[in-house]
């Protein structure tokens, strides 16, 4: 059994638990720091967004079309659905010389209650475009389109059924997941993600691993390295692109730009890189839970691992030890990494 991570309390007693695994590794590979079974494969789900992204820049296309740095923090976001992701996801898609027509992602309503609420006012159906996963999906369609003009071929044609495994676009995005975990994905377990396209059990260790490769180029090759450069100065100078208004990886990269890259995926992974330190991170919470738990997590290896600043530490501990109010603003508990946990990283 994984240990308890994060608790919560009320009244000063224990009321809840939340049990998961801890990877911080360096680009070699060498195990920093491991809480829990760090071997067992888990599907990262939207954590590996950025490594999925590193084709869309290393093949050119990013340049070819034109992509702000605003797009390809979008290609790497799990995003609000807000205006201003809706039109990066958008743009991205015209400047391919295609439309939303050409994503495969599905539609959902916006996350971001604003958002949701403006497009039932305007009483409009939530299109592709909305979904969390549409930058990445654009990303891939940009990806597609370069692909297609290097073989004169119909771009909306050529793209068509991307998602599917054995799409050229999705064997370069593979490829990519592949050579930065250093993990074998012939033998990983394999389903469907929440956007359609495959997902890939893989042990936390290699994930961890692959976000400190992120961090440091090491053990990249040079196109993916230059890749994960541009991408994560990207995010860094628009990080409201990768998540939104009041997100936990929005606002911890806002405050602390390249010095953290973190990515959240659903079923509580987390991921990040810390490229000063050299590290990667990753994080599975057992029962799933993400902001209760995994961001409790992340909070903690933050505030521990990274160079703060006074006023820096105290906003990243308001995340790692979170006060709890109830509905007419009465604190009634918190939301704590557990003191095995703190002393865990304080080892390292």
């Amino acid at each position: 059994m994984n240990p308890e991570l994060v608790q919560v309390m009320r009244g000063g007693a224990l009321e809840s638990i939340h049990r998961g695994t801890l990877a911080i590794v360096d680009s070699g590979g060498a195990t920093v720091c491991a809480v829990g079974d760090v071997q067992r494969p888990v599907f990262p789900r939207s954590a590996v967004k950025v490594l999925q992204a590193l084709p869309l820049v290393a093949s050119g296309a990013a340049d070819a079309f034109g992509l702000t740095d605003e797009e390809l923090a979008l290609a790497c976001a799990s995003h609000n659905a807000e205006p201003r992701h809706v039109a990066a996801a958008a743009s991205m898609l015209v400047k391919a010389g295609l439309d939303d027509a050409a994503l495969e992602c599905g539609a959902h309503w916006p996350s971001n209650e604003a958002a949701h609420r403006e497009l039932a006012r305007l009483v409009r159906e939530p299109g592709p475009l909305h979904n969390n996963c549409s930058g990445k999906h654009s990303g891939f369609v940009c990806l597609g389109c370069l692909m297609a003009r290097a073989q004169g071929r119909d771009a909306r044609a050529f793209v068509r059924g991307y998602v599917e495994p054995d799409h050229p676009v999705m064997r370069e995005v593979t490829a990519a997941l592949q050579a930065t975990t250093g993990f074998d994905l012939a033998r990983a377990p394999t389903g469907i993600d929440g956007c359609s396209i495959p997902t890939y059990g893989i042990p936390l260790k290699n994930l961890a691993t692959a976000f400190a490769r992120v961090g440091t180029g090491m053990g990249l090759s040079a196109e993916h390295a230059a890749a994960a450069r541009r991408l994560r100065a990207a995010v860094a100078k628009a990080p409201f692109f990768v998540a939104g208004s009041g997100r936990f990886d929005t606002r911890v990269m806002e405050r602390l730009g390249e010095r953290v890259f973190c990515k959240v995926g659903a079923e509580g992974v987390f991921c990040a890189s810390l490229p000063e330190q050299g590290l990667g991170v990753a994080i599975k919470i057992d029962d799933g839970n993400n902001a209760r738990a995994a961001e409790v997590v992340m909070a903690a290896v933050i505030e521990a691992m990274v160079r703060l600043e006074r006023d820096e530490r105290a906003f990243v501990h308001t995340l790692s030890d979170v006060t709890l109010k109830n509905w007419n603003g009465i604190e009634v508990g918190a939301l704590q990494a557990t003191p095995p946990l703190r002393q865990a990283l304080s080892a390292v």
